[in-house]
């Protein structure tokens, strides 16, 4: 136990003789890690991406709210009045008239 501890303290195990098969469990095990650390990067910017597209959808819904109640408020019947009284233009006191068009046949 004193002499397997000793040798892998010392690195021994990696420059004898049948040192090939430790080497290749070590370069395994770097690959993997490799491809471990890869993974957890790509999923983290992942989630990132998703929480910024999340805030971005609802600054965007937000906007389109407050846009549509400003519309709202701009198409009632009281508020396009007031703007054409500032233009000097009042509702009509006559009320409209259809008018028929016969064809010539």
């Amino acid at each position: 136990m004193k002499k397997n501890m000793y040798s892998i303290l010392k690195g021994t195990f990696l420059i004898s003789d049948d040192s090939f098969k430790n080497w290749r469990f070590i370069i395994f095990l770097s690959v993997l890690a490799i491809v471990m650390i890869a993974s957890s990067h790509s999923a983290d910017k992942k989630v990132y991406e998703i929480a910024r597209l999340n805030n971005e959808v609802k600054e965007l819904r937000s906007r389109f709210l407050d846009g549509r109640s400003r519309l709202m408020q701009l198409k009632m019947e009281s508020a396009v009045a007031l703007k054409m009284k500032e233009k000097g233009l009042g509702p009509s006191v006559i009320p409209p008239k259809k008018i028929k068009v016969k064809s010539q046949k």
